[in-house]
């Protein structure tokens, strides 16, 4: 009877409607909470730093990156008048906006980064309406390009932070002996439980090569771990709605928008991954277009609350395809255990005591595989003549630009703030010579084999 009720219990789980046990949902819960916690709460502790926000503030920021995941995460599986795709998926903040959301930081600040997530979220939501009329203007050379794009650009981030950012630049300790060490040891113990890791530590290695890295920071001591703004935390608070501010400014705002399509385009090839993973079957149009609809009202959202944009996180993505857990009470209790995180600040502080070196050595393997997928992208279309010279024309013009703007200087000011990023130029090139191009006869040949 016992052996009867526990398959039972398991079927449960490989239904979408299933109800398996709060014993046997809670643990495949808790397994996609630690596969994306670190991968939502860097990006705000990194735009914290690029921003110069005070310790309370980036705290603020990491607590509003759980809520939003959590509003995210429900909203897309139990849909709202068409907002939502009600799949299964762990919504969280996007690496892949970092490019950007520097930018927008570096040159106008915190609010400014808000108040063009706003405007880009509301386009999205028309994004999501169309997205069966211009799906065909993305096909892989495209979105592989400006994907391979994002993840080389962000390694200067990594770099910056292995060195020990900010604080160690402050400090004249960028680039120490101890920085290295912690950022490797942390990189190596990642890198050892991805590759010989299984199940949880497979998923979990990033998770836990911060943990070895953060022990060996406070055994090194010399005040590279600071509780200060941990002790202070209280235990529970709610965010401020607008105590970041809105600015807006016409080149962020485009940027912002381009950076919506770009993600909408991946968010295609993740709801794909996860119906057929997840499901055996293709995705509908009416899905794909209600999970982008749901991130641009989200995104919305998050502007107003201070949660910076989200996707769907690819490694939940992978694991929904491993075990094909799709139960929607498994994934409902991923959004709770979010939200109880993000309305408890000391969670958030012990989070900010990470150093960043520490940072610098898990996020740089995250960043590789952000440039891997762009590769993996544009290999699922032929590389003929065309294709390659498409492709090496736009990663040539956008790297080669972002390298010296200074080409930019006899362009109006809005123009060489929109092109200072290699992302923005390459997209424009690819996307424009894609539809420019025609393919030859070898070409349409080597597609259709």
């Amino acid at each position: 009877m016992f052996v009867s009720k526990t398959i039972q219990t398991n079927a449960e789980l490989l239904r979408f409607e299933g109800k398996p046990s709060w014993s046997m949902a809670f643990p495949q819960a808790m397994q996609h909470v630690l596969a994306m916690l670190i991968g939502n709460i860097t990006p705000p502790m990194l735009i914290g730093g690029i921003c110069n926000l005070s310790a309370e503030e980036t705290i603020m920021l990491t607590q509003a990156a759980m809520i939003i995941g959590c509003i995210t995460t429900l909203l897309q599986l139990y849909p709202v008048l068409g907002f939502g795709m009600r799949l299964p998926n762990v919504m969280g903040v996007a690496f892949a906006y970092m490019p950007i959301l520097t930018l927008i930081g570096q040159q106008y600040g915190i609010a400014a980064i808000f108040g063009s997530q706003l405007v880009a979220g509301l386009c999205s939501i028309f994004i999501g309406m169309f997205i069966g009329k211009i799906r065909r203007f993305f096909p892989p050379i495209v979105s592989g390009t400006v994907v391979l794009c994002i993840g080389l650009s962000l390694y200067k981030t990594a770099i910056n932070y292995i060195g020990g950012g900010s604080a160690a630049t402050a400090a004249g300790t960028f680039g120490s002996a101890t920085n290295w060490l912690l950022a490797i040891v942390t990189l190596l113990v990642t890198l050892a439980c991805n590759f010989f890791g299984k199940k949880l530590v497979k998923v979990s290695g990033m998770l836990i090569g911060i943990l070895a890295g953060y022990a060996l920071a406070l055994v090194l001591g010399g005040g590279l771990v600071n509780f200060t703004d941990f002790q202070e935390a209280s235990f529970f608070s709610l965010v401020t709605p607008f105590y970041f501010g809105l600015e807006f400014h016409v080149d962020a705002i485009v940027m912002m928008i381009l950076m919506y399509v770009v993600q909408a385009v991946q968010t295609i090839g993740d709801v794909s991954s996860t119906t057929m993973g997840g499901f055996g079957r293709q995705c509908t149009d009416a899905e794909l277009g209600g999970a982008i609809k749901g991130q641009g009202i989200c995104g919305m959202i998050g502007a107003c609350i201070g949660g910076l944009p989200t996707d769907p996180y690819s490694q939940n993505v992978g694991l929904i395809c491993t075990t094909k857990v799709v139960s929607r009470r498994v994934f409902t209790m991923v959004g709770v255990i979010m939200l109880l995180a993000g309305i408890c600040p000391k969670f958030s502080a012990i989070m900010a005591t990470i150093p960043q070196s520490v940072l610098g050595g898990a996020t740089i393997t995250v960043f590789s595989a952000i440039t891997m997928s762009g590769i993996e992208l544009l290999n699922e279309q032929p590389m003929t003549y065309r294709n390659k010279m498409i492709v090496g024309i736009a990663l040539a013009i956008g790297v080669g630009i972002e390298s010296n703007t200074t080409i930019l200087q006899f362009l109006p000011q809005l123009a060489q703030n929109i092109l200072s990023s290699s992302m923005m130029v390459a997209f424009l090139v690819v996307f424009l010579l894609n539809i420019l191009v025609p393919a030859s006869e070898e070409d349409k040949q080597k597609e259709e084999d």
